[in-house]
């Protein structure tokens, strides 16, 4: 199950994929509240950090500043492969797009600006394309 290291076919072969719904980055110090399903967390000095559903957050009375596109980078790439998180965060940056990168045991996801997320499919296809 070792997944991909070449850069190269990490690239071209990336296929990025647009997720449903709107996400939110939110903080708690007690646990994840009932009815709130993360799809990702992160422990932290100051709290438990959640990327929520938007509609859950906002039904949980939870807190937050940034509503995110959650984009999954179709490639299986491993955990040791060196540089696809940079060129992508780099390629979005001179788009003008924030990018919050989480990595999974199988993909890289990213999270925009919802608002431009569309927008950041498009660069990340033109990139694998141009990898090609």
């Amino acid at each position: 199950m070792t997944g991909e290291t070449d850069l190269r076919k990490l690239m071209s072969g990336m296929r990025p994929q647009l997720n449903a719904d709107r996400y939110v980055f939110t903080t708690v110090k007690d646990g994840v509240p009932t009815g709130v399903t993360p799809v990702v967390t992160v422990a932290e000095d100051e709290g438990l950090t959640l990327v929520v559903r938007r509609e859950e957050a906002d039904a949980a009375g939870l807190a937050y500043d940034y509503v995110a596109g959650w984009i999954t980078l179709r490639i299986h790439s491993a955990l040791e492969a060196v540089g696809l998180t940079a060129v992508v965060a780099r390629e979005l940056a001179d788009a003008g797009l924030s990018c919050n990168v989480v990595a999974g045991f199988y993909h890289d996801h990213l999270f925009v600006p919802y608002e431009h997320a569309h927008r950041a499919v498009a660069v990340l296809e033109d990139l694998a394309r141009s990898s090609a």
